[in-house]
């Protein structure tokens, strides 16, 4: 893979990634064509009694919207079933009971079909409590990197989720908090279940990998109000949708011999519980705490980089092997001149920082 910007560009030398797909997305329905003049349909639903509360006050309050003037309808929990959704419909009750967080993913958005979840909890951030998530059967405007939208089939787990931070310097580290929650839950799902070890890596920034191919995507976005972040995460993971890569419950089938499956219920519950305790961790002691764990998920390691500068008219190449983070969350390298350098991303690709800053070994 290639990438060049009107300074540096660099290539990675192994291993190979096969190819760059977006996560968990269909490819040509069209938005327009689902999208219409009825309002989107959001449950709102509770682990106890004080969620439930919230939810009753939202509902009569009518306070929940959408961007651009969309409409929704509130609905409670308890009205689900007057709804015939089918057997593939998001099951409540299954992820409620299998929650077992003090904060993250109480407070649960249901929606069948809807433009985005990213959009509900990030464009209603104020009006819900920290840690509310919304997830979807299935969205058609899902947000990615760099303003891409998405559109996402059914089997897909999707959902968003809010959190709330005061050091801004921390605030890029996050996603990395997220997609090592969302390893470590396949684990767990895998663990408490017996199904065989299913390898999910990371793929620095924020793109999850499965024997070679994208099958999930992580997207944080925040705004600064009242001297606190107000972060919006965002994740889809392909569980059940094979197309257009591949997904977990393909995965399993060439490696089990019964008829298991994973559930996009337990999947998210075993990322809030994962990422709860992660976060924690990480607020309280640092990334550095994760680090280790976090390295023997994702590809990089002693990954080697072709670097090319132009200066004038020459091109000067120098080969660097990625170390590890930086502490503001960058790509360290050094080169075979023992100098350090940072790697940053552009856009859906990679990119050297401008004003390249590199440091000898101590």
């Amino acid at each position: 893979m290639l990438v060049q910007s009107s300074r540096f560009r660099f290539r990675f030398l192994f291993p190979p990634i096969q190819k760059r797909i977006p996560s968990s997305l269909s490819f040509s329905v069209a938005s327009s064509a689902m999208d219409s003049a009825s309002p989107s349909m959001l449950f709102l639903c509770g682990k106890s009694s004080s969620e439930w509360e919230v939810a009753k006050s939202l509902k009569i309050n009518d306070t929940l919207n959408l961007p651009n003037g969309g409409k929704v309808s509130a609905l409670l929990q308890s009205e689900i079933n007057t709804f015939r959704f089918g057997e593939y419909a998001f099951n409540v009750d299954l992820f409620l009971n299998s929650l077992s967080t003090k904060r993250f993913g109480r407070f649960l958005i249901w929606s069948p079909l809807l433009p985005s979840t990213h959009d509900v909890v990030s464009h209603n951030f104020c009006e819900l409590p920290v840690g509310t998530v919304c997830v979807a059967d299935t969205q058609f405007k899902g947000r990615g990197r760099s303003k891409n939208a998405w559109e996402s089939p059914r089997g897909c787990l999707m959902f968003s989720f809010t959190l709330q931070m005061e050091d801004g310097k921390t605030v890029p580290l996050v996603q990395y908090v997220v997609s090592l929650a969302v390893t470590e839950a396949i684990q767990d799902v895998c663990d408490r279940n017996g199904f065989p070890f299913i390898n999910v890596r990371i793929k620095w920034p924020n793109d999850l990998y499965l024997n070679g191919l994208k099958v999930g995507g992580i997207l944080c976005t925040s705004t600064y109000k009242s001297k606190k972040f107000n972060v919006s995460c965002g994740i889809g993971f392909n569980v059940g949708n094979e197309k257009p890569t591949t997904c977990l419950n393909t995965v399993l089938k060439e490696l089990s011999t019964t008829p298991n499956e994973f559930r996009r219920e337990d999947v998210m519950a075993a990322f809030f519980n994962k990422f709860e305790m992660f976060y924690d961790i990480f607020i309280n002691q640092g990334f550095q705490t994760l680090e280790e764990l976090y390295y023997r998920t994702w590809l990089h390691s002693g990954q080697r980089v072709i670097v090319q500068e132009k200066n004038e008219d020459r091109v000067v190449e120098n080969v660097v092997t990625i170390q590890g983070l930086t502490s503001s969350g960058y790509l360290l390298a050094i080169g075979d001149d023992n100098q350090m350098c940072e790697l940053h991303p552009d856009g859906n690709s990679f990119d050297f920082f401008k004003g390249l800053v590199r440091r000898k070994l101590e």
